[in-house]
C-alpha cells in the first residue's frame, strides 16, 4: 500500500493542475446536482420496533386526517395578579385569539380553553391548543407570523401569554459566535504548529472542499435515498474534523521529509506513502464506527452514519490527492518562516517536547499507568447513575417562551401535565367496544401516580379510542418513567377484563422511555461490532495482538470518563452554572451512541498516527523503548495540535442556548481531551513500555492469515534511494532548502 500511495502522491504533485481541475469539476458536478435535485423529504423520526411507534402508526391508520406528527402550539394564558382567567375581559381576549388563530391556512383546528375545560382549579391559568396540517418544519413564515400577531394582541389586553409546542419553537442551532471563535482558535493552533500561513490554511481549505463535496452529494441524493435536511449534520462535523486532521498529518510528514533533504516531489510522495497509509486506516476505523450505527435499528441514525462515513472517505481521498497537488503549487510556502529565510531546513533533533515526555513516561511507566487509569476510572463513576431521556422544554433557557409556557402549565395544572401519556385502545375484537374502553380508563385511572384521565375519543368506525392520562410527576422524573412501565406491566390483567380489547401507551413521555431503552439495549452490541472490527483492522496495521487490544481499552476508558463527566454536569449539576446550564435532568438518549461512535473514530485517528510511527521505527531497527520515543518525537506535537483543533471546534457548541447542543459539544470536547492527552500521551506509552517486545508479538498462524500491507513504508526505502534529485523543474531551484 505504501508504494502505491507513494506513486499516487508523486503523480498528484507532478500533475497538480489536472488533480485540482478534477476536484473543481467534481465539486461543480455535485453542486449542480444539488441545485437540480428535488427538495429533501421531511425528517422522519420513526422508531421501528417500539410500542410508542406502533401506537402512533395505529392512530394514523384508525383516525383518518389526524396526523400524529402534525405541528401544534399550546398557548398558555395567565391572568394578572388578583384576577381570574374567566373574567369577562380576559375571556374575550382569549376567544379572539382562538378565533384569529383558527383562520390560518395551515391550521387544522383551534380549541378554546372554555370549550375543552382547560382551566386550572384556581382559574388563574388556561391553555388553548392549535393544531396544524403539516409538521413544524413545513410551517410557512406567514402561518407563524399570523399566530404571533394573535398572541401579541392578547398580551395587549393584559394577559401573560406564552407559546409551548413545536409550532413556534426555536430550532436547535450550533454555538454561533462561540463556534466561530472555536474555528479561529483552530486556525491559530495550526499557525503556531507550522509557523506558516500557507501550512495553516491548506488543511482548512482542503477540509472545506471535502465538506462542500460531501454536503452537495447528500443534497443531490436526498430525494432518491430519503435523506432529510438533518442527515448531513454529522457529516459536516466529522468531515471537517477528520479532513483537517488528515491534511495536517500529511503536511507535517511532508515538512519532515523535506528536512531530511528530499526534493519537494519526493517528499510529497513519501509523505503520502507513509502518513497517507495511516490516513487510510484511520479513515477506515471512522467508517466502521459510523456504519456501525446501523446496528441500533433507527433509520435516521443509519442514514446519518452512512452519510458521515461517505464524508470521511471523501476527506481521505482529498488528503491523498488534493493535498500533495496543492503542495506542488506551494512547495516551500508550507515550510516555516525560518526555513524559508535561511534557505535550509534544520532537521528536528532528538530532544523536543515529545521525546522528553516519552522519556519521562518510559522511566516511570507503572506510576503513570496507574495514575491515568485511576483518574479516568474516577471520572467514569457517575456513569453508574446514568439516566437516559430526551430533555424537553424544561431544559430550555428561561428566556424562551417554550420554557415559560412549561413553567406556567406546571404551576397551574401540576408537574405531570407537561408529559401526559396517550393511551390508544384497539377495541375492534371486543364484543362491546365502548364498555371495553371504559374498563381500561378506570383501570389506568386507579393506577398510583395517575392524577386524571381525559374522556375517550372514538374514531368514526367506533372501534378505536384515544385518551390521555396525566402523571403526578414531571415528564423527566424517574417516577414517571416507572409509571409507564407499571401501566404496561399491568396490561395483561387489564386487557383480560375487556374480553378482546388491547391498548398501547404512547405520547412524548412514553416515546422517550422507549427510545432510551432501545438505545441502551443496542449500546453493547454496537460496542462489540465496532470495537471488534477495529481490533481486526488494527491487527492488520500493526501486526500485533496486544496493541489493538490496548487501543480498545484506552478508548473505553476515555469514553466512559467523558460520559461520566456529562452525567456530573448535566444530570448532577456540577459546574452547570459555569456552562450556562439552567436545568439539570436526564442525559439525551442518543448521547452514549453519539459519544461512542464519534469519539471512537477520532480516538483511532490519534492511535493510528501515533503508534504507526512507533511501529515504523521498530520495523526499521529501533528497540521497543526507542520506538516509543521516536514515535513521540515525530508525532506528539501534531497529535496535540489536532486534538486542540477538535476541542476548539467542539467547544463552540457549548455556546449554544439549547441544552442538548451544549451536552454534545461538552461531551465531545472533554472526550477528545481525555483521549488525546491522557490515553494517547500517558496510558499508551506506559503500556508499551511495560510490554516491551511483547507489544509487537503476533502468533505465526495469525500473521499468515492476515493480509500484509506496508503501512510502515518499508518498500519506500528503495524507492527513495533511486528517486531522481531533480524530479520537477518548477521546484528544482528551491529544492536546496
Amino acid at each position: 500500500m505504501a508504494t502505491f500511495l507513494y506513486r499516487l502522491g508523486r503523480t498528484a504533485f507532478r500533475r497538480r493542475w489536472y488533480v485540482a481541475l478534477i476536484w473543481v469539476a467534481v465539486l461543480g458536478a455535485v453542486g449542480f446536482g444539488a441545485v437540480k435535485a428535488p427538495a429533501a423529504p421531511d425528517a422522519s423520526n420513526s422508531m421501528p420496533g417500539i410500542e410508542s411507534q406502533k401506537a402512533f402508526d395505529l392512530m394514523e391508520q384508525r383516525f383518518p386526517g389526524a396526523k400524529a406528527d402534525g405541528a401544534n402550539a399550546r398557548i398558555v394564558f395567565v391572568a394578572p395578579d388578583g384576577q381570574k382567567i374567566t373574567a369577562a375581559g380576559n375571556k374575550k381576549a382569549i376567544d379572539k385569539l382562538v378565533d384569529d388563530a383558527a383562520d390560518g391556512s395551515q391550521v387544522a383546528g383551534a380549541v378554546s380553553p372554555f370549550q375543552a375545560n382547560a382551566i386550572s382549579k384556581d382559574a388563574t391559568t388556561a391553555y388553548a391548543t392549535v393544531t396544524y396540517k403539516v409538521k413544524a418544519d413545513g410551517l410557512t413564515d406567514a402561518s407563524k407570523n399570523h399566530l404571533k400577531d394573535a398572541i401579541a394582541q392578547a398580551k395587549h389586553a393584559g394577559l401573560t401569554v406564552e407559546a409551548g409546542g413545536d409550532a413556534l419553537a426555536t430550532q436547535p442551532a450550533a454555538g454561533g459566535a462561540a463556534e466561530g471563535i472555536g474555528i479561529a482558535i483552530a486556525a491559530l493552533v495550526l499557525l503556531i504548529t507550522f509557523g506558516s500561513m500557507t501550512a495553516a490554511g491548506l488543511p482548512l481549505l482542503t477540509a472545506l472542499i471535502g465538506v462542500g463535496v460531501s454536503m452537495a452529494a447528500i443534497m443531490a441524493l436526498s430525494s432518491a435515498f430519503g435523506l432529510s435536511s438533518t442527515t448531513g449534520t454529522l457529516a459536516t462535523m466529522l468531515g471537517l474534523a477528520c479532513g483537517i486532521d488528515y491534511a495536517v498529518f500529511i503536511v507535517s510528514r511532508y515538512r519532515e521529509e523535506r528536512a531530511k533533504g528530499h526534493t519537494p516531489q519526493e517528499a510529497a510522495g513519501l509523505a503520502t506513502g507513509t502518513a497517507g497509509s495511516a490516513v487510510v486506516f484511520a479513515g477506515l476505523t471512522v467508517v466502521i464506527a459510523l456504519a456501525g450505527l446501523s446496528v441500533i435499528g433507527i433509520p435516521m441514525l443509519t442514514k446519518m452514519g452512512l452519510a458521515a462515513a461517505g464524508a470521511v472517505m471523501i476527506g481521505v481521498f482529498i488528503a491523498l490527492t488534493l493535498v500533495p497537488a496543492l503542495l506542488g503549487f506551494w512547495p516551500n510556502a508550507v515550510l516555516s518562516r525560518n526555513a524559508r529565510k535561511r534557505g535550509r531546513i534544520k532537521e528536528g533533533g532528538t530532544n523536543n517536547g515529545g521525546s522528553r515526555w516519552a522519556r519521562f513516561v518510559l522511566r516511570r511507566p507503572l506510576p503513570v499507568l496507574l495514575l491515568s487509569v485511576a483518574g479516568l476510572g474516577a471520572l467514569a463513576v457517575p456513569v453508574m447513575d446514568l439516566q437516559l431521556g430526551m430533555p424537553g422544554d424544561e431544559a430550555k433557557p428561561t428566556s424562551t417562551t417554550e420554557r415559560r409556557a412549561y413553567d406556567d402549565l406546571a404551576k397551574g395544572f401540576g408537574p405531570g401535565f407537561n408529559g401526559p401519556l396517550s393511551i390508544v385502545v384497539d377495541a375492534r375484537a371486543a364484543a362491546n367496544p365502548k364498555a371495553a374502553v371504559t374498563t381500561i380508563e378506570k383501570k389506568i385511572k386507579a393506577t398510583d401516580g395517575v392524577v386524571s384521565v381525559s374522556p375517550a375519543r372514538f374514531n368514526p368506525a367506533g372501534d378505536t379510542a384515544m385518551f390521555t392520562a396525566v402523571p403526578s410527576t414531571a415528564p423527566t422524573d424517574k417516577k414517571t418513567q416507572d409509571l409507564v412501565k407499571t401501566i404496561r406491566n399491568q396490561r395483561p390483567a387489564t386487557e383480560a377484563s375487556t374480553h378482546g380489547a388491547s391498548f398501547e401507551v404512547t405520547g412524548t413521555t412514553a416515546l422517550n422511555v422507549d427510545m432510551a431503552q432501545k438505545t441502551q439495549n443496542a449500546l453493547i452490541p454496537y460496542l462489540i461490532v465496532v470495537v471488534g472490527l477495529a481490533i481486526l483492522l488494527l491487527m492488520v496495521v500493526f501486526r500485533s495482538v496486544l496493541v489493538p487490544v490496548k487501543a480498545a481499552v484506552g478508548f473505553l476508558l476515555s469514553v466512559l470518563a467523558a460520559l461520566g463527566s456529562v452525567v456530573a454536569v448535566f444530570q448532577w449539576g456540577w459546574l452547570a452554572s459555569l456552562l450556562g446550564v439552567e436545568t439539570t435532568g436526564p442525559i439525551m438518549s442518543l448521547m452514549p451512541i453519539f459519544l461512542v461512535g464519534i469519539v471512537f473514530g477520532l480516538a483511532m485517528d490519534y492511535e493510528v498516527f501515533l503508534v504507526a510511527r512507533m511501529r515504523e521505527a521498530y520495523v526499521h531497527g529501533d528497540n521497543p523503548r526507542q520506538a516509543v520515543e521516536s514515535g513521540f518525537r515525530h508525532s506528539a506535537r501534531v497529535v496535540v495540535a489536532a486534538a486542540l483543533i477538535m476541542m476548539a471546534v467542539f467547544s463552540g457548541f457549548i455556546g449554544a442556548s439549547e441544552s442538548m447542543i451544549k451536552m454534545i459539544g461538552f461531551g465531545l470536547a472533554i472526550a477528545v481531551l481525555f483521549d488525546a492527552f491522557i490515553v494517547r500521551m500517558a496510558f499508551v506509552p506506559a503500556v508499551l513500555a511495560l510490554l516491551g517486545k511483547a507489544a509487537w508479538w503476533m502468533p505465526h498462524w495469525l500473521d499468515r492469515i492476515l493480509p500484509k500491507v506496508d503501512v510502515e513504508g518499508e518498500g519506500l526505502v528503495h524507492q527513495s534511494a533511486v528517486a531522481p534529485a531533480h524530479d520537477d523543474p518548477a521546484t528544482r531551484k528551491p529544492a536546496r532548502i
